[in-house]
Parts: structure tokens; C-alpha cells; sequence
């Protein structure tokens, strides 16, 4: 009951953090989380893949990626973000039809590999975000360009409508808002969109996947939904790694757990290191 009561605090803390965010303007399109969109980084010898951060429904790139970006690159990594999925400049992104949004993305993937000489990216997405790459991957020609595939909680096989109002409550959207969202409609168990996505080979050989999921999230429900299967497929449960870790989708993005396992996992001979759960990124 303590931990569910934590949980739910944590949800409002972010929601209001968002919130904040849009009355302030510093949630606009045009807002880099610190760390990523420096257009002359190059690509170390340790590090030669860019990381694209890819956020999720009814979020945005300043937001989602607030504390992973600038732990990404004071570890040395080339990191890009972007928006996708809502106006121009609007605070809340994610929302509109996943297929264009896929679209978006493989113009920023070539715009990323021609700025950094980069022959891969590396992806790393929270809910929507971890999910809409592999539509890129397999079915835009991604694969060719793209390593691995990191995704946050995603929506891989979908998830329920009370989940996706869930959703928009935590982060204090209401009604119309909700409602006006066709990748919504997308992510619900059994759309047309997620069957043809999850036809065939759910992960495409040649591209490594890594799925994190925790066991507390409420709006990807439930949460082995996230699971991929298939050859080159890494699922991860945070609560495996810090059983007392009681992030729910959210929080997950504010984690350092969280960052460490895709640190981890980013890197080459890293993938295994055990996280300590007490000081993760020290």
C-alpha cells in the first residue's frame, strides 16, 4: 500500500514537472534537452555511435529526456532528440499517426548520420519512443542504419484505453486532449497498426533489441507486453536488477537505475556489469 501511495506521488511530481514546463514555454519544439543536438559532435573511437532519443505519447523531447541526455553525453556519447508526432512548438507531442511519425524519424536518422560520419545510430525510446523505431527498422529501411534499439517500457504489443488515460491524467491532460490522439488508437491491444507491426520477425536480425520494462507500470499494461521475442532480443525487468526499485512508467525516466542499465547496455563490453543499485552512476 506504501509503495503503491509512492508510486502514485511520483506520477503527480512528473505530471506537475511537465505542466510546469508548458506554462513556462521551456517544453517547446524548439527546447534540446542538455547534451543533445550539438550538430559538430563526433563520434569517439569508444563511443562511434550517435544515440537519437526518441520520446512518447502526449510527451516531448526537453521533457522525456531531461536526465538521460546530459548523462549520455558527459559519458562521451554523441546524443540527438527530437519531436515528433505534434505541431510545431506545441508542448505536447506524440500524438498524432505513428506511420508519419516513423516518417520523422528516418529524416532525422539520415540527417544524424550525415552530421556525425556515422555509419549506425543507436535508438533509445520511451513508451511510443521505444516503439514506433521498429516500424522505422523493419518496415522503412531502418535496419540498414541502426545497431541497437533501446526501448523504455514500450508499447510493443500495446496496451489497454484505461492505460492510456492513465497516461494523460499523470500528466495532467484532460478530455479533448486525449481523446484528439490517433497514436493512441494505435497502441491499444489488437489495432490494425500493431498487427501488421508485430507480423512475422518482431526483431529484425542484424539489429540488437533491448526492452526494459518494470513490473509497477500503469499504462503499459501488462507490463510483459513490453517484451520482445526473437533472436537478438535483450528483455530486462528493472525490479531483476534493484528488486527494491519502484519506478512506474514515469518515473522509469528519471531513474539513474535506468540510466545505468542503457549505459550499460550502449556499450560494447558493458552490456553485463552488474548496477549498483545504491549508487548506479556513481
Amino acid at each position: 500500500m506504501r509503495s503503491s501511495r509512492l508510486r502514485r506521488l511520483a506520477s503527480i511530481v512528473i505530471g506537475t514537472a511537465l505542466v510546469t514546463t508548458v506554462l513556462t514555454g521551456t517544453a517547446n519544439a524548439e527546447t534540446s534537452p542538455d547534451g543533445a543536438n550539438d550538430w559538430g559532435c563526433e563520434p569517439s573511437f569508444f563511443h562511434p555511435h550517435p544515440v537519437i532519443l526518441v520520446h512518447g505519447t502526449f510527451e516531448n523531447m526537453a521533457f522525456n529526456w531531461s536526465k538521460l541526455s546530459p548523462v549520455l553525453k558527459k559519458n562521451g556519447y554523441c546524443v540527438f532528440a527530437l519531436n515528433h508526432g505534434g505541431a510545431p512548438d506545441a508542448p505536447v507531442q506524440g500524438t498524432a499517426d505513428i506511420v508519419r511519425s516513423a516518417g520523422l524519424l528516418s529524416a532525422f536518422v539520415d540527417r544524424v548520420l550525415q552530421a556525425t560520419g556515422a555509419a549506425k545510430a543507436d535508438i533509445v525510446g520511451h513508451s511510443q519512443g521505444g516503439m514506433m523505431p521498429r516500424y522505422y527498422v523493419k518496415l522503412l529501411g531502418g535496419a540498414a542504419k541502426v545497431r541497437k534499439l533501446i526501448g523504455i517500457v514500450p508499447s510493443n504489443h500495446g496496451t489497454t484505453a484505461s492505460g492510456l488515460v492513465t497516461l494523460g491524467r499523470s500528466l495532467g491532460l484532460l478530455g479533448p486532449v486525449v481523446e484528439a490522439c490517433p497514436a493512441c488508437g494505435q497502441q491499444i491491444v489488437g489495432s490494425d497498426f500493431l498487427r501488421d507491426l508485430n507480423a512475422g520477425d518482431e526483431a529484425l536480425p542484424g539489429v540488437e533489441h533491448t526492452v526494459i520494462a518494470t513490473k509497477y507500470d500503469e499504462v503499459v499494461t501488462p507490463y510483459t507486453s513490453s517484451f520482445l521475442n526473437g533472436s537478438g532480443v535483450k528483455n530486462i525487468l528493472l525490479q531483476d536488477k534493484c528488486p527494491s526499485d519502484t519506478n512506474a512508467h514515469l518515473g522509469v525516466d528519471f531513474d539513474p537505475v535506468v540510466h545505468r542499465i542503457v549505459l550499460n547496455e550502449l556499450g560494447v563490453l558493458t552490456a553485463y556489469w552488474p548496477v549498483d543499485c545504491a549508487d548506479p552512476l556513481g
